[in-house]
């Protein structure tokens, strides 16, 4: 009977070292199979994660290539923060660990969003370009336009001039003496147009004793390098030649007969072109001064 409950608690005991083997066994190998699972997991973020910086800089790339055809400022600037925007969470993804899982999923929606206001800026920039293109063809026809009045208009004026030549040229004004000096907000002369404030312009307004003296109006018509006049007011006009055409500055003076000197200012409200400028001067229905000046730096 002894032997027997032996045999049996032997048997149980058995039993039992086999079942924790098998556990054992069961528990190590869902260890292992969850090492593979991490190492597997691991390996696909880290490929996810280099595919996700390779996106990063190949809009960072875009950004870049888009720049140097915007010519607005204001876009210009939007477009520089988004590009800054890009580069900053490109930065933040290389430092980000592939464990990480969350918040590299969350740049890769970042991503996505960028893109889109990519795709916004590239179609804003695409419909500038193109009123740009329409623009700048419309301006040469408007210069060819305004070319063939000029040519006509010289033309007529040779054939006037012919017609009295001595007395006409007797009696006209003449300006001469011509300088124009740039100013900043202190008044202190300065060459950058970015800094321009107001332009000097310093002129003579030569002897001539066979003109009428009395009181005179003298005309400035500023030309800027895309042909522009500049004007502060859409209704200034005076006659010239049977026309009327727009003027920058004007000046009422008594004129003597003897040489005088005189100044007139130009204050800037816009943005001062790059190139070179007309100033033209005009009294008494007559042309009596032309000139260029440059502006040279941005």
């Amino acid at each position: 009977m002894e032997k027997k409950k032996i045999t049996a608690l032997l048997i149980g005991l058995g039993i039992v070292i086999a079942a924790l083997i098998a556990l054992l066994l069961y528990t190590m190998n869902k260890s292992s199979l969850k090492d593979e699972q991490i190492a597997a997991t691991e390996e696909i973020m880290t490929t996810e994660k280099q595919q996700l910086e390779n996106e990063y800089k190949d809009l960072a790339g875009e950004y870049d290539g888009y720049t140097m055809t915007i010519h607005n400022d204001s876009l210009l600037k939007l477009f520089n923060e988004e590009k800054l925007k890009v580069n900053k969470l490109l930065e933040e993804l290389r430092t980000t660990k592939t464990s990480n899982a969350v918040r590299i999923s969350e740049l890769k929606k970042e991503l996505a969003t960028l893109r889109k206001v990519m795709v916004h800026y590239v179609n804003q920039i695409d419909s500038l370009n193109l009123q740009n293109k329409r623009l700048t063809n419309e301006n040469y026809e408007v210069r060819q336009k305004y070319a063939s009045a000029s040519a006509t208009a010289e033309q007529l004026s040779k054939e006037k001039e012919s017609l009295n030549e001595v007395v006409t040229r007797a009696a006209i004004l003449e300006v001469y003496n011509f300088s124009m000096t740039p100013l900043d907000k202190r008044n202190k002369a300065t060459d950058r147009a970015s800094k321009i404030t107001t332009l000097q312009f310093n002129y003579t307004v030569g002897k001539n004793i066979t003109a009428k003296p009395g009181m005179k109006t003298i005309f400035m018509r500023l030309t800027r390098p895309d042909d522009e006049v500049m004007t502060k007011s859409p209704d200034t006009f005076f006659s010239y030649e049977n026309k009327e055409i727009a003027y920058s500055l004007s000046k009422d003076f008594e004129y003597s007969g003897e040489a005088r000197n005189d100044v007139l200012y130009w204050k800037v409200e816009e943005i001062m072109q790059i190139g070179t400028y007309h100033a033209d001067f005009f009294a008494d229905g007559n042309r009596i001064g032309s000139f260029t000046f440059r502006i040279e730096k941005k």
